[in-house]
Formats: C-alpha cells, structure tokens, sequence
C-alpha cells in the first residue's frame, strides 16, 4: 500500500505552493533550498506523481498538485486554529465573519441574505467587502473571506475549487413614482413600458440580462435614461422619478416602505437565484452554516 504520509514533507510542499517558489520558501522557513527539494522530491516518491510542473521560473501545481494543497491547506490552517484554541483555552467558534458581496447584488438582497448572523446565540462581528466577483473569489480562495455573496454562481474560470449553495430564488417586479406608474398604466402591462423612461442596472449583472432578454421576447422599447452600478442609488433616481426600474420581488415590501414608489408589474419570466459561495461544502463556520441553513428555507418560493 502507499506509504505513511510525512507531514513534515506536506508542511514543506504547502509553503512552497504558497510562496510560489522554492527560495521564497526557504527564505520563509529558514531552511535551505536543496533541504526543500530534497523533501518535496521525497513526498513526490511517496504519492507516485508529480506535485509541479516547471514554469519558466515558476513552480506551477499540477492536478494532483492542487489536490494535496487543498488538503494540506485545511490540514495546516486546522493546526494553526487549534494553537490558538489552546492558548485561548475557547472553542474554536470564530468570532467574527467576512463576507464579500458581489458589486451587482442589490445591497437589500445582500441584507435579506446575512439576517441568519444576527439570531445568533452567540453575537458575530459581520464584516463585509464588496468588490468584482473575480477579486472576492481570489480573496475567498486566499481565505480572507469566508464566504462570497453573488447573484450568479461561480464558474470554471475560478482557480480554486469553490461550492455554490443557492441561498434562494425570486421573480423581479417593476416599481416607478406614482405619477410614473400611473402614466405607463395607461395600456396593459408590459406593453405599456414601450417608451417609457427606465433606469437600468450595471452590465455586469444578471437582472440586466434578463431584462434585456424580456424587452426583446416582449418586443418593448424603453427609454434608457441611465445605467448605474450601484442598486441604492438607482432606486434613489427611481424615487426621484428618473425612470422606472426593476426589483427583485423578496424585497418588494421594504422598497415600497423605504422609497415610496408603486408597483407596475410582476415579470414572471426572470427568475434571479442568489449563491452563497465558499470553500467548504459543508462549511463549518457558524456564520456561513447559519446562512447556507436559513436563508435556503426562507426565500424558497
């Protein structure tokens, strides 16, 4: 059978994945270079195959590679937590949370989606980032986040091995002043959006897609008064009675509470789903299980 394995040659082989070089890694460990061959060459013996491919100057992970850094990762960082266990003398329940937030995802879903945190028995600090998809991943793969909020889940284009829990699906609704929804109510609805003034969200979300897919199967010709990134400050110019825009219906209620707007329609045909992304899964962390646990149940249609 395979042999026992070193963990000391896995210590090694995971801090010269990290460091992305031997030298790095040597200068990290205090340890000289052809010691760390040595070993990763020995750990290589041991599994049958090869950990890296030469790059240039650069050690690349191959398949298998990837594998054992996967595990060494949760290997190492597991020591690391229980170190700190120990000397703290608490269960090993983190106290905090981070939680990285997909620019396109409208900051109200992102709210609806973290409410588990706060019900809680014992408090969590929430800390949230919102960047571009492609960053939070790197970040969560880098384990500075341990969960990333999106409204798509993540592709093969992410380097690392990520899962999707689909935290919950909605329909999206149209929302406008009342003086806007009254003048666009004029004939049925859709076709009542033909010419109509309308804010848009940013390219590089879902919802616009669906939109766009929708205005075409409809044949309807909006007037597209602006597109903005950011969801609160459309819905503040949607408020202002800049144009009408689209909603997804699980925050229906506090969007016509907060910005006083009416209801134009229902879109039955645009179905938008939110993933909570990790490392993990099944994740262990109390915030991200809370969240993966609740928020599946509550938005299910």
């Amino acid at each position: 059978g395979m042999d026992r394995l070193n963990y000391h040659h896995l210590f090694y082989f995971w801090m010269v994945a990290k460091e992305g070089t031997i030298a790095a890694a040597s200068k990290e460990l205090h340890v000289a270079q052809p010691t760390i061959s040595a070993q990763l060459r020995a750990l290589e013996d041991t599994i049958g195959r090869k950990l890296f491919v030469r790059v240039g100057r650069r050690l690349v992970l191959t398949d298998t590679g990837r594998t054992a850094y996967r595990y060494a990762e949760g290997i190492f960082s597991l020591g690391e937590e229980l170190m700190g266990v120990l000397e703290s003398g608490r269960s090993g329940s983190p106290d905090r949370i981070n939680v990285g937030i997909t620019d396109g995802l409208p900051k109200l879903v992102a709210y609806r989606l973290l409410e588990p945190i706060s019900t809680l028995d014992k408090p969590i600090r929430l800390i949230c980032h919102e960047a571009p998809a492609t960053q939070l991943l790197t970040r969560l793969a880098m384990h500075e986040l341990d969960l990333v909020l999106s409204d798509s889940p993540a592709g093969p284009e992410v380097s690392v091995q990520a899962f999707n829990h689909l935290l919950g699906k909605c329909r999206v609704v149209i929302m406008g002043t009342k003086g806007l929804a009254t003048a666009h109510r004029r004939r049925a609805f859709p076709g009542s959006l033909d010419g109509a003034p309308f804010l848009l969200p940013a390219r590089n979300t879902t919802l616009r897609g669906g939109l766009e897919r929708w205005f075409d199967s409809e044949n309807i010709h909006p007037r597209f008064v602006a597109e903005i990134e950011d969801s609160a400050l459309l819905k503040v110019f949607g408020q202002a009675g800049s144009g009408l825009f689209a909603v997804h219906d699980i925050v229906e209620q506090e969007v016509l509470r907060q910005y006083g707007v009416r209801v134009l329609g229902h879109v039955p045909s645009i179905e938008e789903r939110f993933f909570g992304i990790s490392i993990e899964k099944k994740p262990k962390h109390r915030g991200v299980a809370a969240i993966v646990d609740a928020t599946r149940q509550r938005l299910s249609p």
